[in-house]
């Protein structure tokens, strides 16, 4: 087996620029956008610039908070030209967790868009960060979050205290192109480049630091596992700001040469359209999103010949949606991958030649250069094939740990290097693994992680809750929905509309419970633990769910 790459991002894409300059790059069918490989490595070389010109040095941590638009991926290439962390926000997120976010990653600098969804992003900077109304862009100087100094608005209108986009593609020009080749090759594969959240058991969201290394070689393996060339054309409908996104998608396709056609917020008829027209070869999705498309009224009336393979992540795969994608997409290769975004992000994938059972009752073998085993999670011993234990994985892809918290980073990877994933699994003799459950408590909704702590922790700030348990319920369409257990205090009366009026615009929609029950004690233990499968069990029964 060959080493693992040792390349910064920014040398990627001057590499692949070199070898296919007039290579269609990026192509956005809503936007009417095309950049050949040479323009968007100009363009991004220009954002690099802009951004030094800022003041924004090498190791500086700035986040993004947009959706999938065309200044998202010269922010992840321009940030990674010049040495700067891409901090990558959900776009759910909502004034209490972004505070948390912008704090605890200690941002110097958002960029943001102006609104999504029709929630106003700008309302919700204001509304944690007061001061941007009295000050000029990059001078901001803010009582609770006192590293944020820039804040950069994607949009039309000019806002108090911000610097428009326009205005960082301007100023590039004060930096000449020679500074910053040489901030460029001062770079080093090893250094960290990218930062996710990722929700944690303790209930706060914790900064994944990710190095070029992590993720150029997920990306290398992850498109060679679907056997990527210059001649694919990808759709990527899935969010930027997971490693799905950025790593799987954008990076994979730099690294390789192919075309990427993003979608900029996911709607089953732009994929569908955009497939057809720009004639991909590729398709990404979360299960939730593949049945969207396969079930839209007009699915019969598009061309999807072009379809040759994909990747379906995020949640478990069922079977019939599979055979769907095969059959009647024509996504015959498609492939299934499994990881989390400590792992940068996939451990395992299908390969396209896997039988469709493999595909569906697996989550594929191991990446190269991607160890994995089971262990007795009681004990740490390594387990036989067919033994049921939690999954861990050694290799370049693991994560260099977590931001500003060694405690937790010295409890998910051991003294050998193993991350300990928190999933359980088996694996048969031909090295296929199936993920059969999860150590820890975590719920996955549509494909996004959900920690029942961290929205347990939220909930307790309500005057009238004295105490909350959040479980996962099966769910057909999501896979998984959450209920909240809550006890009121004593002589108080909440209804089950207040508490979800209470989350809305603090945490994030997905994390918002789809069911609440009002309940007056919990299933307890002998020893007085609280057994949430006793509360899962309950519920089902109580609503009826299959």
């Amino acid at each position: 087996m060959s080493e693992p790459v040792s390349i910064t991002i920014g040398d990627l894409l001057d590499q692949t620029a070199a070898q296919l300059p007039d290579k269609e790059a990026v192509v956005y069918p809503e936007l009417g956008l095309r950049y050949t490989f040479s323009e968007f490595q100009t363009l991004c070389n220009q954002v690099a610039r802009g951004l030094l010109a800022l003041g924004i040095q090498p190791g500086e941590n700035i986040a993004a908070w947009t959706s999938n638009l065309p200044e998202w991926i010269t922010v992840q290439f321009g940030s990674a030209k010049m040495g700067a962390v891409l901090v990558t926000v959900n776009t759910s997120y909502r004034t209490h967790e972004l505070e948390y976010l912008l704090r605890q990653s200690e941002s110097t600098t958002l960029i943001l868009m102006e609104e999504f969804r029709g929630v106003s992003y700008v309302d919700m900077i204001y509304e944690i960060c007061p001061e941007l109304a009295d000050c000029e862009p990059g001078q901001l100087k803010a009582k609770h979050l006192p590293h944020l100094r820039n804040v950069i608005l994607i949009g039309k209108t000019r806002r108090q205290g911000m610097y428009m986009w326009s205005d960082v593609l301007e100023k590039a020009a004060i930096v000449s192109e020679d500074e910053r080749v040489q901030v460029q090759n001062s770079l080093q594969p090893d250094e960290v480049i990218n930062m996710q959240y990722t929700s944690g058991t303790t209930g706060f969201p914790k900064g994944v630091m990710l190095s070029h290394k992590n993720i150029v070689n997920n990306a290398i393996n992850v498109a060679g596992c679907q056997n990527m060339t210059e001649a694919d054309r990808v759709c990527i409908p899935v969010p930027f700001f997971h490693c799905f996104g950025c790593v799987m998608g954008t990076l994979a396709c730099v690294a390789t040469g192919a075309t990427m056609v993003p979608i900029i917020s996911f709607d089953p008829l732009s994929v569908l359209q955009a497939v057809q027209d720009e004639k991909c070869t590729a398709l990404y999705g979360v299960p939730t999103m593949f049945i969207a498309e396969l079930n839209h009224p007009d699915f019969e009336q598009f061309d999807l010949r072009s379809l040759r393979t994909g990747i379906m992540a995020g949640s478990p795969c069922p079977a019939e949606v599979m055979k769907k994608v095969v059959d009647v997409m024509g996504a015959r290769e498609i492939t299934i991958a499994y990881g989390q975004t400590e792992s940068a992000p996939v451990i395992t994938q299908t390969r396209p030649n896997d039988t469709i059972d493999q595909r569906v009752s697996t989550v594929g073998r191991v990446l190269p250069h991607v160890e994995a085993k089971i262990v007795d999670p009681a004990t740490g011993e390594e387990l036989g094939v067919g033994e049921q234990g939690e999954l861990c994985t050694r290799g370049v892809h693991v994560m260099k740990g977590y931001y500003n918290m060694p405690e937790q980073t010295t409890r998910a990877i051991d003294h050998e290097g193993w991350l300990h994933t928190g999933d359980l699994a088996t694996v048969d003799e031909d090295g296929y693994y199936r993920i059969t459950g999860r150590l820890k408590d975590m719920i996955i909704r549509g494909g996004e992680n959900v920690y029942p702590r961290e929205i347990e922790e939220f909930l307790y700030t309500h005057d009238q809750i004295v105490d909350v348990q959040v479980v996962g319920l099966p769910d057909e369409l999501y896979g998984e929905q959450i209920l909240a257990c809550i006890k009121v205090k004593e002589g108080e009366v909440l209804t089950v509309e207040e508490v979800k009026e209470y989350c809305r615009g603090k945490i994030a929609r997905y994390k918002i419970p789809h069911y609440v029950q009002i309940v007056e004690e919990y299933p307890m233990t002998a020893s007085g633990k609280i057994q949430k499968f006793r509360l899962r069990e309950q519920a089902i029964a109580v609503l009826g769910i299959k």
